[in-house]
């Protein structure tokens, strides 16, 4: 084989992994989409979610855990892509969204009167940007680590 003919090679092998790529990268993208079609709207939570739900938190603190992330969500369910999330802002919960929106106020009507508390976080930075928010639902003392 050629220099030449090995520098054609290589180039195709490149661009079939560019190519590949590309679609892991499309089917991740078309994820993302549907993900957000389906937490924009309302959520019918069935006794079967609240049961669920009842037996995380048990089994977080059972484990020595004093939160639980509820829900992972992309930024684009905030009115502001996540930036009063990231600064931790006092009036964060005013930017959500959807199901996140939902979720928060479920929390606020009957969690929080129980001593429960909720945050919000950025908990993924694709390309060092704001790409997905955790919400968290704790109880007991914060304890950072």
């Amino acid at each position: 084989m050629s220099a030449e003919e090995l520098r054609a090679y290589a180039d195709k092998i490149d661009m079939a992994r560019a190519s590949k790529a590309y679609g892991s990268m499309k089917v991740a993208e078309d994820a993302r989409k549907k993900l957000l079609d389906k937490l924009s709207r309302p959520l019918t939570i069935t006794e079967d979610m609240r049961v669920n739900f009842r037996t995380q938190v048990r089994q977080a603190a059972e484990d020595g855990k004093n939160e639980l992330m509820v829900l992972q969500f992309p930024v684009e369910l905030c009115t502001d892509t996540g930036r009063a999330i990231n600064n931790n802002e006092p009036d964060w919960p005013e930017t959500l969204t959807g199901v996140p929106r939902q979720l928060f106020e479920l929390w606020r009507e009957r969690m929080k009167p129980d001593g429960y508390r909720m945050s919000a976080m950025i908990v993924e930075w694709p390309n060092g940007m704001p790409g997905d928010v955790g919400l968290f639902v704790g109880w007991g003392e914060i304890r950072r680590h």
